[in-house]
């Protein structure tokens, strides 16, 4: 049996996500058998900034984080910066929080963890532009290739996605983490 039979991951983007911080993690948690369904504000299908295209099976005004054992969150800046700008994203992102559900952000993906206000006194890292953002919310920002914090999993780039991805499974195969709250 692999180490996510049975589970179902949602994933969170929209439109200008980095195409590998999608696809790599998508298929880490579809390998280990895993469901894996694309959450985004829109129906339809999104794009990412390289031309990937991924089907929307959710909008974020329909998604509860009851659905699902765990959440990704791909980076690209237009795609990070647009869905905290999205009401019912913040607010299904939370919502994996407030159930203690593992989370995994990559690049600037981050920054709807700072609007959904889930980052005050956690460890985490992410493209290093966002490293004030995060200080500023109250985390304590790191630069390393891959930060696990209670459930909370976080890497920088693209680069990083093989630990990401890693840690990611391992994360979402442990399940609840008790300190994964808000």
């Amino acid at each position: 049996m692999a180490a996510l039979t049975g589970k179902t991951v949602a994933f969170l983007a929209t439109d200008g996500f980095e195409d590998s911080e999608l696809t790599s993690p998508w298929e880490a948690v579809t390998n280990e058998e895993a469901s894996a369904v694309m959450a985004s504000p829109s129906s339809g299908s999104i794009s990412g900034k390289s031309g990937h295209s991924q089907q929307v099976d959710v909008v974020s005004s329909d998604a509860s984080a009851d659905d699902y054992d765990a959440l990704v969150l791909p980076g690209g800046v237009v795609n990070a910066d647009h869905l905290r700008m999205d009401e019912d994203s913040v607010a299904f992102v939370r919502g994996f929080f407030e159930q203690h559900k593992p989370v995994a952000v990559i690049c600037h993906g981050a920054w709807i963890l700072i609007e959904a206000g889930v980052v005050g006194g956690r460890t985490l890292t992410s493209y290093p532009s966002l490293k004030t953002d995060l200080r500023n919310a109250g985390a304590t920002w790191v630069d390393e290739e891959v930060v696990v914090d209670q459930g909370l999993v976080s890497s920088r780039t693209p680069n990083d996605l093989p630990a990401f991805n890693a840690k990611t499974v391992e994360e979402f195969a442990e399940g609840r983490h008790g300190g994964q709250t808000i």
